[in-house]
């Protein structure tokens, strides 16, 4: 299993995430070129090598090109300009992740709907870049589990938009709530509302305690250049005590029974759910109430997507309620290749576990083809794909 382990020992903000990653392995043009879908004018990334007390590692700072323009954003302005991006699916709902934690933070303090917050500071360009690039390279590392050390929160006091506020500032300690922190070692802020807001909403597991194997270390260089060295270090860690090839994450499943809909529009219903995310969805025949005939429809899916999952079924059929409970789901590595056979090429998916192919299947529509092309069986098909794949 691979991990990504952040050690907070310093407090993290939004340009030292992004430094980190970068030097962990991020590579720094794809991250360019996907914050450029966002569609925005107006800044640019700008990644060097920098040192903090002897510690070498990447800073990475969202240059603004014109400071007059910046302008105070509410929490839909934001989301338009995600969801209008040509960014991948899970990338948004990452960042916009992020976003509504620090909105719901602010809209508490201040006795407001998170509509109404104005974001100040995580509204301005920069922190825009920093939260969705921080999405974009957490996707990019395609790790198993995100894991973290107590954060550091540092101590005094800080300026921001609303004056002079104690160390952590008040939306950061709305944030961190239910998550262990450390405070005092700096007199300073250490960590800032846009950091904190990554840990809390893409960590899984907050843990002083390493126990794995670290691959690679990445260093994220801050602002400050202060006693305690001001960088933010991560880790790529692979955990060999857990069965190898095998990823367990929580999902959600939701179920509803259906006794009086068109047969013909569940393939038009599945087909949306599997379009906007869905792991998994499925109609199973059974007997409802005055032994009626009917149907449990189920869908498997992320837990963020639940609320899109249900908005599909209740506007695509003709259920008028969803129970959902949560799974534990298990899934095995897997990898899809091509083969090139007598016939032509075949896609292929293989399985393993524990480092072993246990499964490998032919894509069903390229055997599908190659029969009708050559005027033989699906299973003939089959066959000499399975020729060269055991």
């Amino acid at each position: 299993m691979r991990i990504l382990y952040y050690d907070c020992f310093a407090g993290i903000s939004g340009d030292m995430n992004l430094g980190a990653l970068i030097d962990l392995g991020v590579d720094a043009d794809f991250l360019i070129s996907e914050l450029e879908k966002l569609n925005i004018d107006g800044f640019h990334l700008e990644i060097k090598k920098d040192q903090r007390r002897g510690i070498t590692g990447t800073k990475a700072d969202v240059i603004i090109e014109n400071q007059e323009n910046e302008k105070h954003r509410h929490l839909r302005h934001v989301e338009e300009i995600v969801n209008g991006s040509s960014l991948s699916e899970q990338i948004k709902i990452n960042a916009l992740k992020i976003f509504d934690l620090i909105a719901v933070a602010e809209a508490k303090i201040h006795n407001i709907s998170k509509e109404r917050v104005h974001f100040h500071e995580v509204g301005a360009l920069d922190s825009i870049a920093d939260i969705v690039g921080a999405a974009i390279c957490l996707d990019y590392l395609k790790v198993d589990k995100v894991m973290s050390s107590s954060i550091q929160l540092g101590g005094g006091m800080v300026k921001c938009a609303h004056g002079i506020m104690p160390v952590p500032a008040p939306a950061t300690a709305e944030i961190v709530m239910n998550v262990p922190v450390k405070t005092g070692l700096v007199d300073h802020e250490a960590t800032t509302p846009t950091g904190a807001a990554i840990l809390v909403a893409t960590v899984n597991e907050f843990t002083d305690k390493m126990d794995f194997q670290i691959i690679k270390t990445g260093y994220g260089i801050g602002n400050r250049d202060s006693e305690i060295p001001n960088v933010l270090r991560v880790y790529l860690c692979e955990d060999s005590s857990i069965l190898m090839d095998v990823n367990a994450e929580e999902a959600v499943v939701l179920e509803s029974n259906i006794d009086d809909m068109n047969p013909e529009h569940y393939d038009f219903l599945l087909e949306k759910l599997f379009q906007i995310g869905a792991s998994d969805a499925w109609i199973s025949p059974v007997i409802m109430k005055k032994s009626r005939p009917g149907a449990t429809l189920s869908v498997l899916c992320k837990d963020e997507l639940a609320d899109k999952m249900e908005e599909v079924v209740f506007t695509n059929s003709t259920s008028i309620g969803i129970r959902e409970y949560k799974v534990k789901k298990s899934m095995l590595r897997r990898e899809e290749s091509t083969i090139e056979t007598i016939y032509g090429e075949v896609r292929v998916k293989q399985s393993f576990f524990n480092g072993k192919k246990v499964r490998s299947k032919p894509e069903y529509d390229d055997c599908k083809r190659l029969a009708e092309k050559h005027l033989t069986t699906i299973s003939e098909i089959e066959k000499a794909v399975n020729k060269l794949t055991d």
